[in-house]
């Protein structure tokens, strides 16, 4: 008697599976792989599989290669024409017929690679140096607004509150090049309020920015207060709206929302702020997608590459995470932080 074949059938798999003929054309999709990406099986056969990569070319370039072992696709951005993305990392190998086997791993956005675990010399040494080239223009410019503070007097309200807004952005400068050059333990969290630190990012940016950027809000005011260093989450924010005026972007969207049973970290929460800083700019270069979040990567010449490096620290120091998904004249950096619930008060973390 032989032994039954218990090889499972796609369609019975939860994994989303497409496979082509040898020429690349759709010969049939599982049922899951039609759930994830929003399609019936019917409008996929016949399509060119290099026509469901809605960004890049990554697919397309692996098929005009000759035949080899699994090769593995990260950051996949797949669609069909008018469809909403969706975003994978996938896997593609040669089936025995003839042909590909395209087995797509969902992810909601792309996670960053961990600077703290990659660089952690490099990115010590590149903080360190650049804190020790900025000392000497802030003692200036903290001269120059204590100056300015002093002959405020005669000045009109809102004059004077940039000035002081000037003053109070110098010293916290100040304080974060402090625990650059000579760490010291964290700072105990305190309850805070996400859209007052919102708030203040934006009216920085409302100076830097001027007319040419339009600066949205879309909160949820049930958001709680939570415990947090409400100065390191200020410098975060402002580096990723920051980042994404420099990308071009004419419109840049702060949103807040609460999310329920979310998993962040591999750590599950009852509640959690999902924040997204959404632009309309030309998005992340796909050179730079797999090193975005490491120091010293940056797309422009005059860049740091800093700036994504301490925010997605920053959240780190939060239980949080960083993420992020693109595609030109569409990206959003989503912060996900665990909130308290509603019977607790706000943790205050010594760590």
């Amino acid at each position: 008697m032989t032994d039954p074949d218990f090889s499972p059938s796609p369609d019975l798999m939860a994994t989303p599976l497409v496979w082509s003929d040898a020429d690349g054309r759709i010969q049939g999709a599982n049922p899951a792989f039609c759930r994830w990406l929003g399609v019936s099986v019917r409008r996929l056969l016949g399509q060119p599989l290099v026509s469901l990569e809605a960004q890049g070319e990554a697919l397309a370039q692996r098929l005009a290669l000759p035949v080899t072992d699994m090769t593995r696709l990260p950051r996949l951005t797949l669609a069909l024409p008018g469809e909403a993305p969706r975003f994978a990392d996938g896997w593609l190998s040669a089936v025995e017929e003839g042909g590909w086997l395209l087995e797509a791993h969902p992810v909601d956005e792309f996670q960053g690679t961990d600077p703290a675990q990659v660089l952690p010399g490099a990115f010590s040494a590149a903080l360190k140096g650049l804190a020790h080239e900025l000392r000497n223009p802030l003692a200036g410019l903290k001269g120059a607004a204590q100056l300015l503070a002093r002959r405020a007097s005669g000045r009109d309200a809102d004059e004077r509150e940039l000035i002081e807004l000037i003053g109070a952005e110098i010293e916290r400068l100040n304080t974060l090049l402090e625990q650059l050059l000579s760490p010291a333990p964290q700072r105990p969290h305190a309850p805070l309020n996400i859209h007052a630190a919102l708030e203040r990012v934006l009216r920085l940016v409302e100076n830097e920015a001027g007319w040419s950027v339009r600066l949205l809000r879309d909160y949820d005011p049930s958001i709680p207060e939570f415990a947090g260093d409400a100065d390191r989450l200020t410098q975060a924010l402002l580096n990723l709206v920051r980042n994404a005026i420099q990308a071009g972007a004419t419109s840049v969207t702060l949103r807040t929302r609460v999310e329920h049973g979310l998993r962040i970290a591999e750590q599950p929460y009852a509640l959690a702020l999902r924040l997204e800083v959404a632009d309309d700019g030309r998005g992340v270069p796909e050179e730079l997608a797999e090193h975005l979040f490491l120091p010293l990567v940056s797309g422009r010449a005059e860049g740091t590459g800093l700036g994504l490096a301490l925010a997605q620290q920053v959240a780190r120091e939060h239980r949080g995470t960083l993420s992020y998904r693109s595609r030109p004249g569409h990206t959003v950096f989503t912060v996900l932080l665990p909130l308290p619930v509603a019977e607790e008060a706000p943790e205050v973390s010594d760590a």
